[in-house]
């Protein structure tokens, strides 16, 4: 109740929850739906304390926890429901009402991939639920231990194709960075990660849509994806010499 207080009086956009100290190690006779209600409850009774203040969950596999009591972007979206239908104050039932989202989620690039999800599905998901609230954006590789590594260090198309689903969505909101350098002096860290995520927006800029959306829509016209990674070999590598001619795409 505190922290949403101070989130009403700086007006901010949101308060991200990261439950990470709550879930269980053994999964033997937890009693889950008692576990996830003293959590939805609590959650529920704050917000109704002070209306009107956005949240966003922050699914988690695991870590600190062994498995954290919400793991994946599915367990996010559904307890963003939840707590919405355990809300009682009539100013947050109005904004409910009024077709506002008070839970919402802030994913994590780097969580999504402790979990082994598709990260351009994941954010699809949260989004077609008008869910998405932020962003934090790093990387590393599938599953994992939670390293926090820069944007694009590793599988920067993930980043890519987690960006472009953001764009087709119309998203334009902010995008947080959330990394642990270990190894590098934290201002050429935080540049390299600024410097990287401009890079890859200016790239979904470029992309050339109609062409996309043609392959994409039809499959049985462009060889399923053959057309469509041909054209990605060609976005990623411009100045690449030798290439075979690039195949016509068909449209319906």
């Amino acid at each position: 109740m505190a922290t949403l207080k101070m989130n009403r009086e700086h007006k901010t956009d949101f308060s991200v929850v990261w439950p990470g100290g709550d879930g269980y190690e053994i999964s033997f006779g937890i009693n889950f739906d008692a576990m996830w209600s003293r959590f939805e409850d609590a959650l529920a009774e704050a917000m109704d304390e002070v209306p009107g203040v956005r949240i966003a969950i922050e699914p988690k596999p695991y870590e600190p926890r062994g498995n954290n009591i919400w793991r994946n972007t599915a367990d996010g979206v559904i307890m963003c429901a939840d707590v919405e239908a355990k809300l009682k104050n009539p100013a947050n039932k109005k904004l409910l009402a009024a077709g506002h989202k008070l839970v919402t989620m802030n994913p994590e690039l780097g969580h999504v991939l402790m979990g082994c999800e598709d990260f351009p599905y994941s954010l699809a998901r949260i989004l077609r639920q008008g869910r998405l609230a932020h962003t934090h954006w790093n990387n590393q590789p599938l599953g994992n231990y939670d390293q926090d590594l820069n944007v694009g260090a590793l599988n920067p198309d993930t980043a890519f194709a987690g960006l472009y689903a953001m764009k087709m969505h119309g998203y334009s909101g902010y995008y947080g960075i959330d990394i642990f350098p270990e190894r590098i002096p934290i201002r050429q860290a935080l540049q390299n990660n600024f410097d990287r995520m401009k890079a890859l927006m200016q790239m979904c800029d470029d992309v050339n849509h109609e062409l996309v959306a043609a392959c994409v829509e039809n499959p049985d016209l462009n060889g399923g994806t053959g057309v469509l990674e041909a054209y990605l070999t060609r976005l990623w590598h411009p100045k690449a010499k030798g290439l075979s001619s690039m195949p016509k795409v068909r449209r319906g």
